[in-house]
């Protein structure tokens, strides 16, 4: 027989890791809120910081060209 065994899958620290990435929001030239995130080189975690970024921008890019065409990765079918 198995044992069942119930956890949580979150980190000890509630989801979110630690990291060097500071986040401001500012205003662009036309007015508009954007958010700015800015990495500190001298991290000790900068490689996981990097990676944080990246798939930040890459989720905001999914969530646009899915908002515009339909389609998540910017490419629309052919019918």
């Amino acid at each position: 027989m198995a044992k069942v065994v119930i956890a949580s899958l979150r980190s000890r620290s509630g989801g979110r890791e630690a990291t060097s990435v500071a986040k401001k929001r500012v205003l662009d030239a036309a007015g508009q809120v954007k958010t700015l995130r800015t990495l500190d080189i001298g991290s000790s975690t900068f490689g996981r910081d990097l990676e944080y970024v990246f798939g930040k921008n890459v989720a905001k890019a999914r969530r646009e060209n899915k908002r515009m065409t339909g389609a998540s990765d910017g490419v629309v079918a052919k019918r």
